[in-house]
Formats: C-alpha cells, structure tokens, sequence
C-alpha cells in the first residue's frame, strides 16, 4: 500500500507586519499629542504612520494580485464588514438619543453660536457627488476604459479629501468658540458621530487609493474586480452614514 504524501505550503508576507507597525505609530502619535503633551512628535509619528499604513497597504495589495488568487468570498466579507459598522454607528446614535432626551431642559443652552446646519448641507452634497463619481469609475473599468476610470477615481479622491478638510476645519472653528469634546454631552457626541464618521471617509480614501494604484499599474483586471467593487460599497456605505449623522448631530441636535 502506498502512503499518502502529504504537501503542506507556507505562505509568509511581510506585509502584514508593516500595516500592524502603522497601528502602533497611530497609537503612539496619539499618546504624544494628548497625554505626553508633545504635539510635534505626535504630528511627526502621525505623519509616518500614515506613509507606513499607505506603503503597507500598498504592498499587500500588490502581492494579491501577482501572487493570489480571488475565493470569491468578498461580496460576503464587505457585507459582514459594514454590518458590523452599522452596529457601531448604532450604540454611537442611542447615546446621542439618550443625551438628547435626558437634557432635553437645557439642551438649548449647549447648542453653539457657530454650528451652521447650512453647512451640513454642503458636505452632503460633496459626498453624494463622490458616490456618483466612484460609481462612474467602477462602470468605466467594467469597459474596460481603465483611463476613464482612473480620473473619475481620481475626482472621488478629491471630494473626499475636501469633505474631511472642510470638516476639520469646522472642527477647529467651534473648538475656537469653546464647544469641545468635554464642553457638554452635546458636544461629546458631537465629535463622537462626526469624527467617527470621518475616520471611516479617510479609511475610504486609502482603500481608492490601493485602487487608484493597481488599476493604473493594470494590476487589476475585470476578471479580479472585487476590490474596486468592495471599496465602491464602502465609500456608498460611508455616504448613506453622513446623511444618518448630519440628521442628528445638526438638525436634531441643532434644534432647541
């Protein structure tokens, strides 16, 4: 009788490594900034957690796609990935609800002179055109006019950036007022539902980004599209949030 050869395969990357680093950094830039009070060694270690996390990234991705192969499990990943956001934003909501309802007396004393819900307004009409941009980009590549797609790609990138500075900067407008993450339960939800929401638009920025650079390196083929498809469904996820949390935080909360 004839044994049974057994072939195992080790798969190593360094990759992972690389983006667990960037983690790291972003948790040591915080701890600089806030609580060891060195604010240019928090932005100088933020600063590289964030070439880090971009170049890691950026590697993994393109060993993928030399080197593996789709299971064909992404569809079903990305769905369970924002069903688990979903349930973020949820607790995050019911404790704006729940500031909300049991300050009711005096919630108008902690709405700020300088919160604008017309502001609100512009914002939501940057990311709703970079939901129709991202999807112009996908529907270009599925052309297989990859050109095309790389500038309407290139047009999402720039609306998102442009959402998160113009909403850092309101940030810093109304922290100038005095209305801060500790000012009231207003505030501290305020910055929770904002922040949290943006973080997930610079998340969406990176995963364009991945994009961006295997589609124009023609790493990417329609065959293999399930990333371009993954962050396309994140970014829309991420646009149909803001409207969830500009409703709340700006017209609930805004409103006496």
């Amino acid at each position: 009788m004839e044994e049974a050869t057994v072939h195992s395969e080790h798969e190593t990357s360094p990759w992972p490594m690389v983006v667990g680093a960037s983690v790291l950094l972003a948790a040591m830039a915080l701890l600089s900034y806030f609580t060891w009070e060195m604010p240019v060694l928090g932005m100088v270690l933020g600063g590289t957690m964030l070439a880090v996390l971009a170049i890691g990234l950026s590697g993994w991705a393109r060993e993928f796609y030399v080197h593996g192969v789709e299971e064909g499990v992404g569809p079903v990943a990305v769905s369970a990935f924002i069903l688990s956001e979903v349930m973020i934003f949820g607790t995050m909501f019911v404790a704006f609800w729940l500031g909300r309802i049991e300050n009711a007396s005096e919630w108008a004393s902690y709405i700020p002179e300088g919160l604008d819900a017309g502001f609100a307004v512009w914002l939501t009409l940057i990311l709703w055109a970079s939901s129709i941009t991202v999807l112009f980009a996908e529907r270009a590549f599925e052309q297989g006019n990859r050109s095309k797609s790389l500038i309407w790609l290139g047009s999402t990138m720039a609306l998102g950036t442009l959402f998160v500075v113009m909403h850092m900067n309101e940030w810093a407008h109304l922290a100038g007022e005095g209305f801060t993450v500790g000012t009231n339960i207003y505030a501290s939800t305020f910055y929770g539902l904002t922040g949290v929401h943006t973080s997930h638009v610079i998340v969406g920025l990176f995963l364009h980004m991945i994009v961006f650079g295997v589609v124009a390196t023609g790493l990417m083929t329609t065959e293999r599209i399930t990333l371009f498809r993954g962050a396309s469904l994140y970014w829309h996820f991420v646009d149909i949030m803001w409207l969830l949390v500009a409703a709340n935080v700006y017209l609930i909360g805004g409103s006496s």
